[in-house]
């Protein structure tokens, strides 16, 4: 501040310029809640919040429209012509910990904290312009990146964190192999996405750590998993009691508890103790899906990761011992999805790559598409059925009054084909976050960054 002054410099600077109050006139409204298309819709952006959301009257025109808010200086006023607005995607399971920049697992798992920390705001990024404007991070991302990007410091998603998964000695979340040493006594020890703890009190004293440092659910392994070492998939993972103390310090601090499980034993374990979310779950079977139905659970597959992991292109991303597990879950991703939708469990979408894998994040449309999936299943799992489970269902998942502005400008109808969103590059004409435009390929839509003010 200069001398004689009154200026006040702010804070955070970087969240000091409010957004814009957008007029967006015209669109082609997609309700994901039953896929129904309100055609000449304006939608009225005001601090953040879908403000008002009206439509033309047989009479006027979207151009009568138009003119009508030309005038007002505070108000930027876009015609869409006809486009499609669909609201901001939903990926529920990220691990933003994991960015690209590294060419296999044991480097990418590796990568010291700073580096990561850094190439997390590239990642985060990068997932904006596909179109997902909120994800939950299921281990590794801490509270700075989740403050950076509320804040705005960062551009990217909002983010609902899991801080580090807890994992029993030996389980998914240990990745130590068979011949490291063993981890110093009274459990609490952590290493990248994971946090090991055994026995009832140490499950109680990691969730409440967890907690502590700014987690919003808790993540637990129930399972063997796919880049473990030292576990095999069908092993079960932490007992009823141990389960217990998690989901008791979880709805005592008013949020929930996800679990990492492929088998039907370890889904069982889970929600029958208290578990509402199961990630993956490529071996379940009906009756467990009949079960997840019965308890109001969510599932939330991740077929992208396997197929990516096995591809040509990713083939020397695992090593070869470990190879082997991802193809034993890679063939039944697909058919689980069948079941549990048959079964009437409510799936989410999600994703759980990895390193340089992050690329592929929309191709998880593509593969539910493959599995059977109507495009409106497809996408409620990535807008209305996320914003449920995240709790959120009052201002995400939706384009309607009162919701948080966060929507896509599209091209085409992905309700005609879900293929349109695994194509963000064809399709993805806008990606307006709490009313601010973060990212846009159309020329009618400038990006909303604060002008400099010109000198004479």
């Amino acid at each position: 501040m200069t001398s004689g002054s009154t200026t006040t410099v702010p804070l955070k600077p970087w969240s000091a310029v409010p957004p814009k109050r957008y007029k967006l006139v015209d669109a082609r409204l997609i309700d994901p809640k039953d896929g129904s298309i309100h055609e000449h819709v304006t939608i009225d952006i005001k601090d953040g919040i879908v403000h008002r959301m009206t439509k033309l009257n047989s009479a006027a025109s979207p151009g009568d429209e138009v003119l009508k808010w030309t005038n007002n200086e505070s108000i930027t006023v876009v015609n869409l012509e006809g486009r499609y607005v669909l609201p901001g995607l939903i990926d529920c399971h990220v691990h933003l910990s994991t960015p690209p920049g590294e060419e296999g697992l044991g480097a990418t798992m590796n990568v010291h904290h700073d580096t990561s920390l850094l190439r997390q705001t590239y990642l985060a990024n990068e997932i904006l312009k596909r179109g997902f404007t909120t994800v939950r991070d299921c281990g590794g991302a801490g509270l700075a990146i989740k403050e950076a990007l509320a804040e705005g410091l960062v551009a990217g998603p909002r983010l609902f964190i899991a801080g580090h998964g807890i994992s029993q000695t030996g389980g998914h979340g240990d990745l130590r192999n068979a011949k490291d040493a063993e981890y110093s006594c009274c459990g609490g020890n952590t290493k990248g996405l994971g946090r090991i703890a055994d026995g009832v009190d140490q499950c109680l004293h990691a969730a409440r750590e967890e907690l502590r440092q700014g987690a919003d659910f808790i993540k637990i392994m129930v399972s063997g998993g796919v880049v473990s070492p030292t576990d095999a998939l069908v092993n079960l993972q932490y007992t009823p009691e141990e389960i217990r103390a998690f989901t008791k310090v979880a709805s005592d601090s008013g949020t929930y508890v996800t679990a990492h499980a492929y088998t039907p034993a370890a889904i069982r374990n889970a929600i029958e103790n208290g578990v509402m979310g199961i990630e993956h779950g490529n071996l379940i079977d009906m009756p467990t899906a009949k079960l997840m139905a019965e308890r109001a659970a969510f599932l939330t597959p991740t077929l992208v990761t396997y197929q990516t992991m096995a591809s040509k292109e990713f083939g020397s991303f695992l090593p070869p011992s470990i190879a082997v597990k991802n193809l034993q879950v890679l063939d039944a991703g697909l058919k689980s999805i069948q079941i549990a939708d048959q079964a009437g469990v409510t799936l989410c979408y999600g994703t759980d790559l990895l390193g340089p894998l992050q690329v592929a994040q929309t191709g998880e449309f593509t593969l539910r598409k493959q599995a059977g999936l109507s495009s409106l299943k497809i996408l409620q799992s990535a807008t209305v059925n996320a914003a449920r489970m995240l709790r959120q269902e009052n201002k995400l998942g939706r384009v309607k009054e009162g919701c948080v502005a966060d929507l896509l400008i599209l091209n085409r109808n992905p309700l005609d084909d879900i293929e349109v969103l695994a194509r963000p590059d064809k399709h993805l004409l806008a990606v307006i976050k709490d009313g601010k435009v973060m990212h846009s390929r159309w020329s009618k839509l400038a990006v909303g960054t604060d002008p400099a003010q010109l000198i004479e």
